[in-house]
């Protein structure tokens, strides 16, 4: 009876793995085909000597370039923050014209739907 019981819950969490995959591949991972895409923010001031103060923070949860745009629009909002997402490294350069906390970044991306899981600050101004 017990071994009837596990074979069951298998196939259960089996058909709701496929079931989910499926839609997945439908509808692609940030909403469905019918959605449009996300517009990047764009932020006025680009040069990289106005901002001195710059963090490198991994995200978690990003699997295509809308959900990057996420991230990058979210941190972009926010008040003297030019932020640039690598999807590819699953990071977040952002560079800052006031320092702003870990915890404020954190949320910010949080408030967008992702994870951050390690804010690295950077101690030069100029790189890119």
């Amino acid at each position: 009876m017990a071994t009837a019981i596990i074979c069951l819950a298998l196939i259960m969490a089996g058909v709701l793995a496929i079931r989910s995959y499926r839609k997945k591949l439908t509808t692609g991972c940030c909403g469905g085909s019918g959605e449009a895409a996300v517009k990047k923010i764009k932020v006025s001031d680009k040069d990289l000597t106005h901002y001195p103060h710059r963090r490198v923070l991994k995200v978690d949860g990003m699997s295509c370039g809308n959900c990057a745009i996420r991230v990058e629009n979210a941190l972009n909002s926010l008040e003297g923050v030019y932020a640039r997402v690598n999807l590819m490294e699953a990071e977040a350069d952002v560079r800052m014209k006031q320092e702003l906390s870990d915890t404020v970044l954190k949320e910010t991306v949080k408030d967008a739907g992702y994870t951050v899981y390690r804010i690295t600050p950077v101690n030069d101004s100029i790189s890119q």
